[in-house]
């Protein structure tokens, strides 16, 4: 496992920063997420392999635990607004300086300093200040986000943890950790560094939704099929091109690759109306058109080439995720056992965890009397002790 022997602290939050964890974990961290007490359940959805431990860090001792804990840990990684952790007294000089090995990742919507630095956003707002919303949608319709997976996911949880890394191998060489300041604006204009660099080449120049791949052509664009499903079609290139027109038993003067876009889009769709999806798909199959059903998510587990590459396992509910990505040639676990693993209620390793640090039963039982921390299923654990 790539990550074999790395500690992370994970203080709990919401989406991208339990998704940066997971990739962690999913390549061998281990990850400990840091949960509130008294918070309720946990509302995150990206935990498998990670262990939870519930620690009151408005308490002095719950804050002085966490510093002990960074002092054994490689990572912490927190997801607050900027700001938040120096309030605590837990902010990266601090941390830092009683552990100069740590790498200190910080996920925000807006980075640590800055005018928006301590203004609250979602991912519709940090792609739309990323500049990365202005291009999304079609021709006369308001810009619209792809639901949250832009700033979130790929501007938030994987940049942070590909900053992870590659603060991980700096530490291989120097000694030194490291302040990582992730935010979701930034990731999603860097995620996007295409977009902005390509801006002079014949595929732009139009209005949002005219353009080649923003749905202002017919050859590249989603159509509805007889059954009410859809297929996606990106024959861009004239090799595509002509295996779609074979595919569709069309000739190049009855739909030709350039015209009205919206007048081959109306012809394009009344002849991709003729056949239920699966029934396309069985042709273009055969052709080499960038011709592909666009499959509902439970379906993706049973497509053929899925199914082949094990891409898709049951989750511990019997669900079936994407497993890891990219995969690697040395990786020592099989992928879908790690799909398989459970992830942590609350509070459900607090003991363990306090042990593993170090904390004696007489030091837990009284963290546990005090309310500093939680563990569940608690009547079971004093007899234990």
């Amino acid at each position: 496992m790539a990550l074999k022997g790395v500690k992370v602290l994970e203080l709990a939050g919401l989406a991208p920063a339990p998704f940066c964890g997971m990739i962690l974990s999913d390549f061998g961290a281990d990850v400990i997420r840091v949960d509130r007490t008294d918070h309720g359940f946990n509302q995150s959805v990206t935990d498998r392999g990670k262990r939870s431990i519930q620690i009151d860090l408005k308490h002095t001792r719950g804050k002085e635990m966490l510093k002990e804990m960074c002092l054994k840990s490689d990572v912490l990684l927190e997801p607050f607004r900027a700001g938040v952790m120096e309030k605590l007294g837990l902010g990266p000089s601090v941390m830092l300086e009683d552990n100069p090995k740590l790498i200190y990742a910080r996920l925000t919507g807006y980075g640590q300093f800055g005018a928006f630095a301590k203004k609250a956003g979602h991912d519709i707002n940090y792609i739309a200040l990323s500049g990365m919303l202005s291009k999304l949608g079609r021709k006369d319709e308001p810009p619209y986000a792809p639901i949250n997976l832009l700033a979130d996911f790929a501007g938030g949880g994987l940049t942070c943890a590909m900053g992870i890394m590659a603060a991980l191998i700096e530490r291989h060489k120097t000694g030194h950790g490291q302040v990582i300041d992730a935010n979701m604006t930034e990731g999603a204009a860097y995620v996007g560094s295409w977009i902005y660099k390509s801006q002079d080449r014949f595929f732009w120049g139009k209005p949002r939704g005219e353009n080649f791949l923003d749905s202002g052509s017919h050859f590249y664009e989603t159509y509805a099929t007889k059954d009410g499903k859809f297929l996606a079609v990106g024959a861009i290139e004239p090799q595509f091109y002509d295996q779609l027109l074979i595919g569709l038993g069309l000739t190049s003067d009855e739909l030709p690759q350039f015209g009205n876009p919206d007048e081959l889009k109306a012809k394009l769709q009344r002849v991709f109306m003729g056949k239920t999806r699966d029934e396309w798909t069985q042709i273009f199959d055969k052709l080499d058109a960038c011709v592909t059903p666009v499959l509902e998510m439970e379906e993706t587990s049973t497509f053929a080439h899925h199914q082949e590459r094990q891409a898709f396992a049951p989750n511990a509910k019997g669900q079936f995720d994407p497993i890891p990505a990219p995969r690697l040639s040395n990786h020592e676990s099989s992928y879908s056992d790690i799909v398989a693993r459970a992830e942590p209620e609350m509070g459900a390793d607090t003991n363990a965890i306090l042990r593993e640090f170090n904390f004696s039963s007489a030091e837990i039982e009284v963290l546990l009397d005090d309310k500093i921390v939680q563990q569940a299923s608690q009547p079971d654990l004093k007899s234990k002790l």
